[in-house]
């Protein structure tokens, strides 16, 4: 069984700077066909200061984490039986290309179903920007198989 002392435990925050072509080329990547995804003018002209950030794109700068298996270094996590359970995002403000984010890592919850035959650990992440705007938390579910 996963250690529920972990608990609210908490990471070193860590910080990612947004880069323009990263930008277009997980928009191009995913099939993002918005130009103000992909075009500097064409966001601007649309009210946006740079480039926007597709909503799903903070998971992939969440893996920039100086450690990106540090919750299941942490927990003991066997690697072969995890399965990406959920996740979710929740904007606050806008993300453009050019921002620092700084990235909160917190295990907010453990807990089993099956008697204990699937674990889940859920990972709350905090995300604020280089004015310290909170523009939004991502939400993870891990899940462990047991049996």
């Amino acid at each position: 069984m996963i250690d529920r002392r972990y608990i609210g435990h908490s990471f070193p925050s860590f910080q990612v700077e947004v880069e323009k072509g990263r930008l277009r080329f997980f928009a191009k990547a995913i099939g993002e066909t918005n130009p103000i995804y992909l075009d500097e003018k064409a966001a601007q002209a649309a009210g946006h200061r740079a480039l926007l950030v597709p909503p799903t794109f903070l998971f992939c700068l969440e893996m920039e984490a100086p450690d990106p298996a540090a919750i299941r270094n942490l927990l003991g996590l066997d690697y072969r039986r995890l399965l990406h359970g959920e996740q979710g995002f929740v904007y606050n403000a806008p993300v453009y290309a050019g921002d620092t984010l700084t990235f909160e890592q917190r295990i907010e919850d453990i807990y089993d179903k099956k008697n204990g035959a699937l674990e889940f650990v859920l990972r709350k992440t905090r995300v604020t920007n280089q004015h310290q705007q909170w523009v939004a938390d991502l939400r993870t579910v891990t899940v462990m198989r047991n049996a």
